[in-house]
Protein backbone atom coordinates (compact mmCIF):
# COMPACT_ATOMS: atom_id res chain seq x y z
CA UNK A 1 0.00 0.00 0.00
CA UNK A 2 3.43 2.13 0.64
CA UNK A 3 4.65 1.36 -2.55
CA UNK A 4 1.28 1.90 -4.47
CA UNK A 5 0.63 5.55 -2.79
CA UNK A 6 4.05 7.02 -4.26
CA UNK A 7 4.20 5.63 -7.34
CA UNK A 8 0.26 7.12 -8.03
CA UNK A 9 1.60 10.46 -6.26
CA UNK A 10 4.77 10.40 -8.27
CA UNK A 11 2.30 10.03 -11.37
CA UNK A 12 -0.35 12.55 -10.22
CA UNK A 13 2.45 15.17 -9.64
CA UNK A 14 4.01 14.20 -13.21
CA UNK A 15 1.06 15.35 -14.70
CA UNK A 16 1.12 19.16 -13.24
CA UNK A 17 2.42 21.92 -15.07
CA UNK A 18 4.83 23.17 -12.54
CA UNK A 19 6.04 19.56 -11.46
CA UNK A 20 9.48 19.63 -9.89
CA UNK A 21 9.77 15.56 -10.14
CA UNK A 22 12.56 14.49 -12.23
CA UNK A 23 11.21 12.33 -15.38
CA UNK A 24 11.86 8.56 -15.68
CA UNK A 25 15.25 7.70 -15.38
CA UNK A 26 16.52 10.66 -14.65
CA UNK A 27 17.13 12.26 -10.69
CA UNK A 28 17.91 15.68 -9.30
CA UNK A 29 21.59 16.14 -8.49
CA UNK A 30 23.77 18.78 -6.58
CA UNK A 31 27.09 18.74 -9.16
CA UNK A 32 29.96 21.39 -7.90
CA UNK A 33 31.63 21.25 -11.47
CA UNK A 34 30.53 21.16 -15.18
CA UNK A 35 33.51 20.32 -17.66
CA UNK A 36 33.49 22.67 -20.66
CA UNK A 37 33.98 20.74 -24.14
CA UNK A 38 34.44 22.03 -27.79
CA UNK A 39 32.69 20.21 -30.23
CA UNK A 40 35.77 18.41 -31.21
CA UNK A 41 35.90 16.95 -27.43
CA UNK A 42 38.59 19.34 -26.38
CA UNK A 43 38.77 20.42 -23.04
CA UNK A 44 37.74 24.26 -23.01
CA UNK A 45 37.21 25.21 -19.17
CA UNK A 46 35.87 24.12 -15.66
CA UNK A 47 32.45 25.74 -14.83
CA UNK A 48 32.04 25.94 -10.76
CA UNK A 49 28.55 26.02 -9.84
CA UNK A 50 28.67 26.52 -6.30
CA UNK A 51 27.69 29.69 -4.59
CA UNK A 52 27.47 31.05 -1.64
CA UNK A 53 31.92 31.62 0.30
CA UNK A 54 34.13 29.26 2.31
CA UNK A 55 32.01 25.71 3.24
CA UNK A 56 28.70 27.36 3.31
CA UNK A 57 28.90 26.84 -0.94
CA UNK A 58 26.04 25.35 -2.14
CA UNK A 59 26.64 23.63 -5.89
CA UNK A 60 24.00 23.82 -8.72
CA UNK A 61 21.64 20.93 -9.04
CA UNK A 62 21.15 19.29 -12.80
CA UNK A 63 18.64 16.70 -13.90
CA UNK A 64 20.59 13.89 -14.16
CA UNK A 65 20.80 10.32 -15.08
CA UNK A 66 19.31 8.43 -12.31
CA UNK A 67 22.58 7.05 -9.53
CA UNK A 68 23.66 3.11 -10.03
CA UNK A 69 22.98 0.72 -7.45
CA UNK A 70 26.91 0.39 -5.69
CA UNK A 71 28.10 -1.94 -3.17
CA UNK A 72 31.77 -2.64 -3.21
CA UNK A 73 31.78 -3.66 -6.59
CA UNK A 74 32.56 -1.02 -9.77
CA UNK A 75 29.20 0.61 -11.37
CA UNK A 76 29.42 3.83 -12.98
CA UNK A 77 26.91 6.10 -13.48
CA UNK A 78 25.52 7.52 -16.49
CA UNK A 79 27.84 10.91 -17.87
CA UNK A 80 28.70 11.96 -14.34
CA UNK A 81 30.42 10.74 -11.32
CA UNK A 82 33.24 11.09 -9.29
CA UNK A 83 37.00 12.09 -10.23
CA UNK A 84 37.96 8.31 -10.18
CA UNK A 85 35.08 7.42 -12.93
CA UNK A 86 35.44 10.28 -15.38
CA UNK A 87 39.02 10.67 -15.48
CA UNK A 88 40.99 6.86 -13.87
CA UNK A 89 42.38 8.82 -11.14
CA UNK A 90 41.46 9.66 -7.63
CA UNK A 91 43.74 9.95 -3.85
CA UNK A 92 42.82 6.81 -2.22
CA UNK A 93 46.24 5.17 -3.38
CA UNK A 94 43.96 2.51 -6.01
CA UNK A 95 45.37 3.54 -9.38
CA UNK A 96 43.95 -0.05 -10.60
CA UNK A 97 40.70 0.49 -9.55
CA UNK A 98 40.01 3.84 -10.97
CA UNK A 99 41.38 2.83 -14.41
CA UNK A 100 38.57 0.15 -14.02
CA UNK A 101 35.95 2.52 -12.92
CA UNK A 102 36.89 5.02 -16.31
CA UNK A 103 36.83 2.08 -18.50
CA UNK A 104 33.61 1.23 -16.94
CA UNK A 105 32.67 4.96 -17.23
CA UNK A 106 33.42 5.62 -20.86
CA UNK A 107 31.76 2.00 -21.75
CA UNK A 108 28.15 2.81 -20.33
CA UNK A 109 28.25 6.11 -22.08
CA UNK A 110 28.98 4.15 -25.69
CA UNK A 111 26.68 1.36 -24.69
CA UNK A 112 23.63 3.63 -23.69
CA UNK A 113 23.69 6.37 -26.45
CA UNK A 114 24.70 3.57 -29.33
CA UNK A 115 22.21 4.72 -31.76
CA UNK A 116 22.14 8.59 -30.00
CA UNK A 117 23.65 11.19 -32.86
CA UNK A 118 24.09 14.13 -30.34
CA UNK A 119 27.23 16.51 -30.84
CA UNK A 120 27.08 16.99 -26.99
CA UNK A 121 27.84 13.08 -26.56
CA UNK A 122 29.95 12.66 -29.44
CA UNK A 123 32.39 14.81 -28.10
CA UNK A 124 32.19 13.97 -25.05
CA UNK A 125 32.73 10.31 -25.88
CA UNK A 126 35.46 11.72 -27.90
CA UNK A 127 37.07 13.74 -24.42
CA UNK A 128 37.22 10.38 -22.60
CA UNK A 129 38.46 7.94 -25.48
CA UNK A 130 41.42 10.20 -26.36
CA UNK A 131 42.36 10.41 -22.58
CA UNK A 132 44.52 13.26 -22.60
CA UNK A 133 43.72 15.09 -19.30
CA UNK A 134 46.92 16.95 -18.80
CA UNK A 135 45.02 20.36 -19.50
CA UNK A 136 42.12 19.56 -16.68
CA UNK A 137 44.79 18.28 -13.85
CA UNK A 138 46.55 21.79 -14.84
CA UNK A 139 43.54 23.82 -13.80
CA UNK A 140 43.67 25.78 -10.70
CA UNK A 141 40.67 24.06 -9.26
CA UNK A 142 41.59 20.47 -9.75
CA UNK A 143 43.17 19.64 -6.49
CA UNK A 144 40.18 20.27 -4.81
CA UNK A 145 38.36 18.73 -7.07
CA UNK A 146 40.13 15.11 -6.54
CA UNK A 147 40.64 16.10 -2.62
CA UNK A 148 36.71 16.64 -2.14
CA UNK A 149 35.52 13.83 -4.44
CA UNK A 150 33.08 16.36 -6.43
CA UNK A 151 30.68 14.90 -8.56
CA UNK A 152 31.11 16.32 -12.11
CA UNK A 153 29.56 16.29 -15.45
CA UNK A 154 29.98 17.82 -19.14
CA UNK A 155 28.64 20.58 -20.78
CA UNK A 156 29.08 21.36 -24.50
CA UNK A 157 30.71 25.00 -25.00
CA UNK A 158 27.65 27.30 -26.05
CA UNK A 159 25.11 25.42 -24.38
CA UNK A 160 23.36 26.93 -21.25
CA UNK A 161 22.61 23.52 -19.74
CA UNK A 162 24.77 20.27 -18.83
CA UNK A 163 24.90 17.40 -21.65
CA UNK A 164 22.55 15.45 -18.90
CA UNK A 165 19.57 17.75 -20.10
CA UNK A 166 20.38 17.76 -23.66
CA UNK A 167 16.87 16.82 -25.70
CA UNK A 168 18.68 13.28 -27.15
CA UNK A 169 19.94 11.93 -23.49
CA UNK A 170 16.14 12.70 -21.82
CA UNK A 171 14.52 10.75 -24.90
CA UNK A 172 16.71 8.46 -24.70
CA UNK A 173 16.36 7.74 -20.98
CA UNK A 174 12.91 8.16 -20.55
CA UNK A 175 12.26 5.59 -22.06
CA UNK A 176 12.97 2.12 -19.97
CA UNK A 177 13.91 -0.82 -22.28
CA UNK A 178 13.94 -4.03 -21.77
CA UNK A 179 17.03 -6.14 -22.12
CA UNK A 180 17.37 -9.72 -24.08
CA UNK A 181 18.21 -11.54 -20.47
CA UNK A 182 15.07 -9.87 -19.16
CA UNK A 183 11.88 -11.20 -18.97
CA UNK A 184 8.72 -9.29 -17.62
CA UNK A 185 6.21 -9.86 -15.13
CA UNK A 186 3.18 -8.66 -13.26
CA UNK A 187 4.08 -5.88 -11.07
CA UNK A 188 2.65 -5.54 -7.29
CA UNK A 189 2.03 -2.55 -7.54
CA UNK A 190 1.01 -1.25 -10.61
CA UNK A 191 -0.82 -5.17 -11.58
CA UNK A 192 1.15 -4.32 -15.10
CA UNK A 193 3.41 -6.72 -17.08
CA UNK A 194 7.21 -4.83 -16.38
CA UNK A 195 10.42 -5.74 -16.38
CA UNK A 196 11.32 -7.00 -12.23
CA UNK A 197 13.47 -4.62 -10.34
CA UNK A 198 16.53 -6.55 -8.99
CA UNK A 199 18.14 -3.66 -6.88
CA UNK A 200 15.91 -0.99 -6.10
CA UNK A 201 17.59 2.38 -6.09
CA UNK A 202 18.94 3.85 -2.24
CA UNK A 203 15.96 5.99 -0.67
CA UNK A 204 18.05 9.37 0.75
CA UNK A 205 17.30 12.22 3.57
CA UNK A 206 16.50 9.81 6.40
CA UNK A 207 17.74 10.94 9.71
CA UNK A 208 20.39 8.79 10.98
CA UNK A 209 20.76 6.39 8.07
CA UNK A 210 23.81 6.33 6.15
CA UNK A 211 24.48 9.35 3.94
CA UNK A 212 24.42 7.40 1.00
CA UNK A 213 20.96 6.31 1.03
CA UNK A 214 19.49 3.14 2.31
CA UNK A 215 17.02 0.31 0.41
CA UNK A 216 13.37 0.90 1.28
CA UNK A 217 12.86 -2.67 -0.20
CA UNK A 218 15.94 -5.35 -0.29
CA UNK A 219 16.85 -8.81 0.26
CA UNK A 220 20.89 -9.09 0.33
CA UNK A 221 20.82 -11.88 2.53
CA UNK A 222 19.86 -15.83 0.95
CA UNK A 223 18.10 -16.16 4.84
CA UNK A 224 15.18 -13.13 3.57
CA UNK A 225 14.68 -15.28 -0.04
CA UNK A 226 11.91 -17.55 -0.45
CA UNK A 227 11.59 -20.58 -3.25
CA UNK A 228 14.62 -19.91 -5.00
CA UNK A 229 14.06 -16.10 -5.88
CA UNK A 230 16.65 -13.95 -4.99
CA UNK A 231 16.77 -9.87 -4.90
CA UNK A 232 13.78 -8.16 -5.53
CA UNK A 233 11.99 -11.25 -7.53
CA UNK A 234 11.13 -11.96 -3.61
CA UNK A 235 8.32 -8.60 -3.79
CA UNK A 236 8.37 -8.33 -7.62
CA UNK A 237 8.12 -4.65 -8.74
CA UNK A 238 8.54 -3.50 -12.20
CA UNK A 239 11.11 -0.75 -12.79
CA UNK A 240 8.57 1.89 -13.95
CA UNK A 241 7.07 1.63 -10.19
CA UNK A 242 10.22 1.19 -8.51
CA UNK A 243 11.37 4.42 -10.31
CA UNK A 244 8.56 6.19 -9.87
CA UNK A 245 7.85 5.12 -5.57
CA UNK A 246 11.51 5.92 -5.03
CA UNK A 247 12.17 9.49 -6.60
CA UNK A 248 8.83 10.56 -4.95
CA UNK A 249 9.99 9.49 -1.72
CA UNK A 250 13.49 11.17 -2.24
CA UNK A 251 11.64 13.97 -2.90
CA UNK A 252 9.82 14.38 0.10
CA UNK A 253 12.46 13.89 1.96
CA UNK A 254 14.64 16.19 0.31
CA UNK A 255 16.76 18.90 2.43
CA UNK A 256 14.45 21.78 2.58
CA UNK A 257 11.25 19.80 1.69
CA UNK A 258 8.03 21.51 2.82
CA UNK A 259 6.52 17.47 3.50
CA UNK A 260 8.87 16.77 5.66
CA UNK A 261 8.95 17.15 9.60
CA UNK A 262 11.04 14.90 11.82
CA UNK A 263 9.17 12.95 15.10
CA UNK A 264 11.14 11.86 17.40
CA UNK A 265 13.34 9.42 15.03
CA UNK A 266 11.12 9.08 12.60
CA UNK A 267 11.48 11.23 9.30
CA UNK A 268 7.90 11.90 8.49
CA UNK A 269 6.37 12.81 5.19
CA UNK A 270 3.01 13.64 3.95
CA UNK A 271 0.56 14.10 1.39
CA UNK A 272 -2.59 13.99 -0.54
CA UNK A 273 -4.11 12.64 -2.95
CA UNK A 274 -4.60 15.96 -4.64
CA UNK A 275 -1.13 17.57 -4.74
CA UNK A 276 -1.11 21.33 -3.22
CA UNK A 277 -3.83 20.85 -1.21
CA UNK A 278 -4.06 23.22 1.66
CA UNK A 279 -3.57 20.46 4.40
CA UNK A 280 -0.34 19.81 3.27
CA UNK A 281 0.76 23.58 3.85
CA UNK A 282 -0.69 23.14 7.20
CA UNK A 283 0.25 19.95 8.61
CA UNK A 284 3.92 20.93 9.51
CA UNK A 285 2.38 23.58 11.58
CA UNK A 286 0.62 21.35 13.53
CA UNK A 287 3.50 18.78 14.94
CA UNK A 288 6.41 20.35 13.25
CA UNK A 289 8.33 22.34 15.59
CA UNK A 290 9.10 26.55 15.22
CA UNK A 291 12.82 27.55 13.88
CA UNK A 292 14.70 30.45 14.02
CA UNK A 293 14.00 31.06 10.33
CA UNK A 294 10.18 30.66 11.19
CA UNK A 295 9.50 31.02 14.35
CA UNK A 296 5.83 31.78 13.56
CA UNK A 297 5.30 27.67 12.32
CA UNK A 298 2.29 26.68 12.81
CA UNK A 299 0.23 29.38 14.85
CA UNK A 300 -1.83 30.32 12.55
CA UNK A 301 -2.76 26.95 11.25
CA UNK A 302 -3.77 25.70 14.65
CA UNK A 303 -5.74 28.46 15.38
CA UNK A 304 -7.50 28.23 12.13
CA UNK A 305 -7.97 24.79 13.05
CA UNK A 306 -9.02 25.09 16.32
CA UNK A 307 -11.72 28.38 16.02
CA UNK A 308 -13.15 26.72 13.06
CA UNK A 309 -16.32 25.50 15.08
CA UNK A 310 -17.13 28.58 16.28
CA UNK A 311 -15.97 30.69 12.81
CA UNK A 312 -17.20 27.99 10.00
CA UNK A 313 -14.32 28.57 7.95
CA UNK A 314 -11.49 26.32 7.25
CA UNK A 315 -12.79 22.95 8.86
CA UNK A 316 -12.13 20.74 6.21
CA UNK A 317 -14.72 18.27 8.18
CA UNK A 318 -16.83 17.57 5.17
CA UNK A 319 -13.15 16.83 2.92
CA UNK A 320 -12.95 13.38 1.65
CA UNK A 321 -9.53 13.96 0.22
CA UNK A 322 -7.40 11.31 1.34
CA UNK A 323 -3.74 11.80 3.63
CA UNK A 324 -1.06 9.81 3.75
CA UNK A 325 1.34 10.15 6.45
CA UNK A 326 4.78 7.75 6.48
CA UNK A 327 7.32 7.72 8.92
CA UNK A 328 10.71 5.91 8.30
CA UNK A 329 13.84 5.51 10.47
CA UNK A 330 17.05 3.80 10.15
CA UNK A 331 17.65 0.58 10.83
CA UNK A 332 20.97 -0.56 9.82
CA UNK A 333 21.68 -0.57 5.96
CA UNK A 334 18.07 -0.23 5.35
CA UNK A 335 15.06 2.02 6.49
CA UNK A 336 12.00 0.62 8.85
CA UNK A 337 8.68 2.09 8.62
CA UNK A 338 7.49 3.56 11.99
CA UNK A 339 3.77 4.68 10.99
CA UNK A 340 1.60 4.31 8.01
CA UNK A 341 -1.69 6.35 8.43
CA UNK A 342 -4.45 7.20 5.68
CA UNK A 343 -7.02 9.26 6.26
CA UNK A 344 -9.53 11.53 4.63
CA UNK A 345 -8.82 15.11 4.94
CA UNK A 346 -11.84 15.46 7.35
CA UNK A 347 -11.34 12.74 9.58
CA UNK A 348 -7.59 14.27 10.34
CA UNK A 349 -8.46 17.55 10.92
CA UNK A 350 -11.23 16.65 13.44
CA UNK A 351 -8.94 14.19 15.03
CA UNK A 352 -6.20 16.98 15.42
CA UNK A 353 -8.43 19.63 16.69
CA UNK A 354 -9.39 16.91 19.56
CA UNK A 355 -5.46 16.68 20.63
CA UNK A 356 -4.90 20.08 20.61
CA UNK A 357 -8.23 20.63 22.89
CA UNK A 358 -7.46 17.89 25.23
CA UNK A 359 -3.75 19.57 25.35
CA UNK A 360 -4.99 22.83 26.80
CA UNK A 361 -4.36 24.07 30.29
CA UNK A 362 -3.43 27.15 32.19
CA UNK A 363 -0.45 28.23 31.57
CA UNK A 364 1.82 31.90 32.10
CA UNK A 365 1.36 34.65 29.39
CA UNK A 366 4.33 34.18 27.76
CA UNK A 367 3.63 30.68 26.81
CA UNK A 368 2.52 29.54 23.28
CA UNK A 369 -1.10 28.49 23.60
CA UNK A 370 -0.23 25.36 21.42
CA UNK A 371 2.54 22.87 22.12
CA UNK A 372 4.26 21.13 18.89
CA UNK A 373 4.59 17.51 19.45
CA UNK A 374 8.53 17.98 19.24
CA UNK A 375 8.27 20.09 22.25
CA UNK A 376 5.55 17.20 24.26
CA UNK A 377 8.11 14.77 22.98
CA UNK A 378 11.33 16.39 24.38
CA UNK A 379 10.14 17.54 27.81
CA UNK A 380 9.63 14.00 28.78
CA UNK A 381 13.05 13.12 27.39
CA UNK A 382 16.00 13.05 30.15
CA UNK A 383 18.04 16.59 29.66
CA UNK A 384 15.27 17.87 27.68
CA UNK A 385 17.95 16.31 24.74
CA UNK A 386 15.63 15.24 21.68
CA UNK A 387 18.49 12.36 21.35
CA UNK A 388 17.12 11.14 24.68
CA UNK A 389 13.57 10.69 23.39
CA UNK A 390 12.51 6.91 23.35
CA UNK A 391 13.07 5.50 19.20
CA UNK A 392 9.02 4.71 19.04
CA UNK A 393 7.61 6.85 21.44
CA UNK A 394 7.01 9.81 18.32
CA UNK A 395 5.29 7.27 16.27
CA UNK A 396 2.72 6.32 19.01
CA UNK A 397 1.96 9.58 19.73
CA UNK A 398 1.37 10.38 16.35
CA UNK A 399 -0.25 7.71 15.83
CA UNK A 400 -2.94 8.45 19.27
CA UNK A 401 -3.19 11.94 17.32
CA UNK A 402 -4.09 10.92 13.57
CA UNK A 403 -6.21 7.85 15.24
CA UNK A 404 -7.82 9.55 17.82
CA UNK A 405 -6.75 6.61 20.33
CA UNK A 406 -5.53 7.03 24.07
CA UNK A 407 -1.62 8.01 24.24
CA UNK A 408 0.63 5.78 25.18
CA UNK A 409 1.28 4.71 28.69
CA UNK A 410 5.21 5.53 28.10
CA UNK A 411 4.14 9.47 27.03
CA UNK A 412 2.45 9.25 30.81
CA UNK A 413 5.25 7.62 32.88
CA UNK A 414 7.95 9.87 30.85
CA UNK A 415 6.09 12.92 32.30
CA UNK A 416 5.77 11.98 35.75
CA UNK A 417 9.23 10.44 35.65
CA UNK A 418 10.90 14.30 34.68
CA UNK A 419 8.08 16.11 37.32
CA UNK A 420 9.93 13.28 39.61
CA UNK A 421 13.77 13.77 38.25
CA UNK A 422 13.49 17.72 38.06
CA UNK A 423 11.03 18.18 41.05
CA UNK A 424 8.77 20.76 38.92
CA UNK A 425 5.82 20.67 36.50
CA UNK A 426 6.36 22.35 33.47
CA UNK A 427 3.46 23.75 31.24
CA UNK A 428 4.28 20.89 28.59
CA UNK A 429 4.21 17.92 31.26
CA UNK A 430 1.12 19.35 32.84
CA UNK A 431 -0.75 19.25 29.63
CA UNK A 432 0.61 16.08 28.59
CA UNK A 433 -0.87 14.15 32.31
CA UNK A 434 -4.27 16.35 31.44
CA UNK A 435 -4.23 15.00 27.79
CA UNK A 436 -3.73 11.52 28.96
CA UNK A 437 -5.90 11.04 31.78
CA UNK A 438 -8.85 12.72 29.90
CA UNK A 439 -8.50 10.31 26.99
CA UNK A 440 -7.80 7.69 28.99
CA UNK A 441 -11.42 7.79 31.10
CA UNK A 442 -13.08 9.06 28.50
CA UNK A 443 -14.25 12.23 29.73
CA UNK A 444 -12.86 15.72 31.17
CA UNK A 445 -11.94 14.55 34.36
CA UNK A 446 -9.61 17.23 34.57
CA UNK A 447 -10.32 21.12 33.50
CA UNK A 448 -8.13 24.03 31.62
CA UNK A 449 -7.60 25.38 35.03
CA UNK A 450 -7.93 25.19 38.64
CA UNK A 451 -11.15 22.89 39.57
CA UNK A 452 -12.29 23.43 42.99
CA UNK A 453 -15.48 21.20 43.22
CA UNK A 454 -12.73 18.06 42.06
CA UNK A 455 -13.60 15.48 44.68
CA UNK A 456 -10.71 13.59 43.33
CA UNK A 457 -8.70 12.38 46.14
CA UNK A 458 -4.86 12.83 44.06
CA UNK A 459 -5.76 16.06 42.52
CA UNK A 460 -6.51 17.47 46.11
CA UNK A 461 -3.73 16.66 47.27
CA UNK A 462 -1.60 17.96 45.07
CA UNK A 463 -3.37 21.11 45.36
CA UNK A 464 -2.88 21.01 48.95
CA UNK A 465 0.98 20.20 48.31
CA UNK A 466 1.12 23.75 46.59
CA UNK A 467 -0.65 25.82 49.41
CA UNK A 468 1.79 24.55 51.81
CA UNK A 469 4.91 24.65 50.25
CA UNK A 470 3.64 28.29 49.42
CA UNK A 471 2.59 28.62 53.41
CA UNK A 472 6.71 27.31 53.60
CA UNK A 473 7.93 29.99 51.41
CA UNK A 474 5.85 33.05 52.62
CA UNK A 475 7.33 32.16 56.29
CA UNK A 476 10.81 31.81 55.53
CA UNK A 477 11.09 34.65 52.89
CA UNK A 478 13.57 34.21 50.94
CA UNK A 479 14.61 30.08 51.30
CA UNK A 480 16.19 28.35 48.72
CA UNK A 481 14.62 24.27 49.15
CA UNK A 482 11.29 23.82 50.42
CA UNK A 483 8.80 21.40 50.71
CA UNK A 484 8.81 20.29 47.14
CA UNK A 485 12.69 19.35 46.65
CA UNK A 486 12.50 16.94 50.11
CA UNK A 487 9.72 15.27 50.25
CA UNK A 488 7.96 16.00 46.15
CA UNK A 489 8.51 11.95 45.37
CA UNK A 490 6.93 11.08 48.71
CA UNK A 491 3.83 13.21 48.51
CA UNK A 492 3.00 12.04 45.09
CA UNK A 493 3.33 7.96 45.71
CA UNK A 494 2.87 7.45 48.74
CA UNK A 495 0.94 10.44 50.42
CA UNK A 496 -0.47 8.58 53.78
CA UNK A 497 2.86 8.46 54.62
CA UNK A 498 3.93 12.44 54.58
CA UNK A 499 1.34 14.14 55.03
CA UNK A 500 1.09 14.19 58.04
CA UNK A 501 4.51 15.72 59.08
CA UNK A 502 3.53 17.81 56.20
CA UNK A 503 0.36 19.32 58.09
CA UNK A 504 2.68 19.98 61.30
CA UNK A 505 4.98 21.86 59.56
CA UNK A 506 2.69 24.16 58.12
CA UNK A 507 1.16 24.78 61.64
CA UNK A 508 4.25 26.17 62.72
CA UNK A 509 4.80 27.96 59.70
CA UNK A 510 1.17 29.57 59.91
CA UNK A 511 2.07 30.38 63.48
CA UNK A 512 5.05 32.01 62.74
CA UNK A 513 2.80 34.23 59.64
CA UNK A 514 0.18 34.87 62.28
CA UNK A 515 2.85 37.01 64.40
CA UNK A 516 3.17 39.56 61.51
CA UNK A 517 0.25 38.98 59.51
CA UNK A 518 -2.93 37.51 61.22
CA UNK A 519 -5.09 38.31 58.21
CA UNK A 520 -2.85 36.40 55.62
CA UNK A 521 -2.55 32.98 58.27
CA UNK A 522 -6.55 33.14 58.50
CA UNK A 523 -7.33 33.24 54.32
CA UNK A 524 -4.29 30.51 53.85
CA UNK A 525 -6.14 28.19 56.83
CA UNK A 526 -9.38 28.36 55.29
CA UNK A 527 -8.02 27.89 51.49
CA UNK A 528 -6.46 24.79 53.55
CA UNK A 529 -9.62 23.56 54.87
CA UNK A 530 -11.41 24.28 51.81
CA UNK A 531 -9.01 21.86 50.32
CA UNK A 532 -9.36 19.28 52.69
CA UNK A 533 -13.28 19.24 53.07
CA UNK A 534 -13.05 17.09 49.91
CA UNK A 535 -11.08 14.39 51.51
CA UNK A 536 -12.42 11.30 53.30
CA UNK A 537 -12.54 12.27 56.62
CA UNK A 538 -11.58 9.03 58.40
CA UNK A 539 -8.52 8.32 55.66
CA UNK A 540 -8.07 11.75 53.95
CA UNK A 541 -4.28 10.61 52.77
CA UNK A 542 -3.75 7.26 50.42
CA UNK A 543 -1.41 4.91 51.62
CA UNK A 544 -0.06 5.26 48.09
CA UNK A 545 -1.02 6.47 44.54
CA UNK A 546 -1.17 4.37 40.95
CA UNK A 547 0.77 6.55 38.08
CA UNK A 548 -2.35 7.66 36.41
CA UNK A 549 -3.14 9.17 40.33
CA UNK A 550 0.17 10.30 40.81
CA UNK A 551 -0.79 12.03 37.11
CA UNK A 552 -3.84 14.06 38.61
CA UNK A 553 -1.57 14.75 42.04
CA UNK A 554 0.64 16.41 39.57
CA UNK A 555 -1.32 18.57 37.61
CA UNK A 556 -3.47 19.64 40.89
CA UNK A 557 -0.28 20.71 41.81
CA UNK A 558 0.30 22.66 38.64
CA UNK A 559 -3.45 24.08 38.93
CA UNK A 560 -3.04 25.66 41.98
CA UNK A 561 0.47 27.37 41.79
CA UNK A 562 -1.11 29.04 38.42
CA UNK A 563 -3.70 30.26 40.66
CA UNK A 564 -4.14 33.62 42.05
CA UNK A 565 -5.65 31.93 45.66
CA UNK A 566 -2.08 30.53 46.09
CA UNK A 567 -0.44 33.71 46.99
CA UNK A 568 -3.43 36.05 47.17
CA UNK A 569 -6.77 35.75 48.72
CA UNK A 570 -10.09 37.57 49.20
CA UNK A 571 -9.92 40.90 50.87
CA UNK A 572 -6.13 40.81 50.90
Amino acid sequence: MILQALNEYYQRKTRMPDSDLAPPGFEHKAIPFLIVLTAQGEFAGLDDTREGEGKKKVAKTFLVPQTVKRSSGVAANLLWDNPGYVFGIDNKGKPERAREQHLAFVEAIRARFAQADDVAIRAALAFLERGDFAKVFEHPQWTEILESGANLTFRLEGDACPVCERRAVVDTLSAIDTQANETTALCLVSGEADVIERLHPSVKGVWGAQSSGASLVSFNLDAFGSYGKSQGANAPVGKRAVFSYTTALNHLLAKGSKQRIQVGDASTVFWAATPGHPMEEMFPGFFGEPSKDNPDLGTGAVATLLNAPRTGAGSFEDDNTRFYVLGLAPNAARIAVRFWHIKTVGELAVNIRRHFDGLSIAHAPHEPDTLSLFRLLVSTATLGKAENIPPNLGGDVMRSVIENLPYPKTLLSGAIRRNLAEQEVTYARAAIIKGYINRYFGREELKVSLDENSTNAAYRLGRLFAVLERVQEEANPGIRATIRNTYWGAASGTPGKVFPLLIDLSNKHLAKIRRERPGRATNLEKLIGSIMSGLKPDTPYPINLPLIEQGSFDVGYYHQKEHPSTYKTQGE
